[in-house]
C-alpha cells in the first residue's frame, strides 16, 4: 500500500478547526489529561536533511493529551500542541488515536494517532491529515514517547524519528 494514499491535503480553515475543536471535544476529567513536552529528533539521512535545510533536531513546544478511555483493548487518546520543526517553522497539530499495550503491565504501548498537520516545512506549507505511528512507554511519573515520519513525497522530504515526554496532570 503507498502510505501517499493515507495522506489528505486540507483546507487551511478545515485543519484550523480540527486543530482548535480536538482538544475542546471531550470532558475534562483531572486524571485523564497530560502535558507533551517536546523534544528531540533524528533525521535518517542526514545529507539528504542538510541538503533541505531539515536537520534542526531540537524541536521544543507544548502540547496536551488527554486519555478517554478503552476501546478495543486500547488506550484511546487524543494529543494536540506545536513544536519548533526540522525546517525552523513552528508545526501545530492536532489527532486522536489508540494505543494498545505490548505487556500486561500496560508499560508499553503501540498505536497510531490520525493527526491534522500545519506547517511552513511540511507539504508545501498546506494543511494535511496522515497517520502517525506511535511507540510509547510508562516510566511513573512520566510516559516516554516515539513516533516515526517516514519520507512521503510530497508532504515530508526525510524520514525523522522524534522522541516527546507526557507528565500526568495529578
Amino acid at each position: 500500500m503507498d502510505i501517499h494514499r493515507l495522506c489528505y491535503r486540507l483546507p487551511g480553515w478545515v485543519a484550523a478547526g480540527l486543530l482548535l475543536a480536538a482538544p475542546l471535544s471531550v470532558p475534562a476529567l483531572a486524571g485523564d489529561w497530560g502535558v507533551n513536552v517536546y523534544g528531540l529528533s533524528y533525521h535518517w539521512d542526514r545529507d539528504a536533511a542538510e541538503q533541505n535545510d531539515l536537520d534542526n533536531e531540537f524541536n521544543p513546544g507544548l502540547g496536551l493529551r488527554y486519555r478517554m478511555g478503552q476501546w478495543l483493548n486500547a488506550d484511546a487518546i487524543i494529543d494536540a500542541g506545536a513544536y519548533y520543526d526540522s525546517g525552523r517553522n513552528t508545526a501545530a497539530y492536532a489527532g486522536a488515536g489508540l494505543l494498545w499495550p505490548l505487556d500486561r503491565d500496560r508499560r508499553f504501548r503501540l498505536g497510531a494517532v490520525l493527526t491534522a498537520f500545519h506547517s511552513d516545512t511540511y507539504n508545501e506549507g498546506d494543511p494535511f491529515v496522515a497517520p502517525v505511528p506511535l511507540v510509547s512507554w510508562r516510566l511513573d511519573p512520566v510516559t516516554l514517547n516515539l513516533t516515526h515520519f517516514p519520507k512521503i513525497r510530497d508532504f515530508n522530504e526525510v524520514e525523522a524519528t522524534a522522541l516527546f515526554f507526557t507528565f500526568p496532570l495529578r
